[in-house]
């Protein structure tokens, strides 16, 4: 199974189950592996038989943005739907974190996987 990445997407939205944390947008780090079969797009050399990582980054910013979840769980689960949701997706690999959200970290956050059933 072939790879198309998206890596480091910076969103700003809500997210946070602490008061502070919902009443303005923090950053949230994304990235995302999409599992694919790219022989057709070798082959033809066409836009149509990629799967666009430019729609889905628009997609994932818009829905990151104004999603306003409480959990990065949440957030991960909803993105893995809406990249399964594009043509050719067969599985995914979704990371959210929260930078600077534990003191002394980096960064705090989940990774999921899921696959088209």
């Amino acid at each position: 199974m072939d790879k198309v990445f998206i890596r480091n997407l910076r969103a700003r939205g809500i997210i946070g189950v602490n008061d502070w944390e919902r009443r303005q947008p923090q950053e949230i780090l994304i990235n995302i592996v999409l599992f694919t079969d790219n022989r057709a797009a070798e082959a033809s050399d066409e836009i149509g038989d990629c799967v666009n990582y430019r729609t889905v980054a628009k997609k994932v910013l818009a829905h990151a943005e104004s999603a306003a979840r409480f959990t990065v769980e949440a957030l991960a689960g909803d993105i893995a739907r809406l990249c399964l949701e594009e043509p050719g997706v067969q599985r995914v690999q979704v990371r959210v974190e929260k930078p600077g959200a534990v003191r002394f970290a980096e960064s705090v956050g989940v990774e999921i996987e899921r696959t088209r059933q």
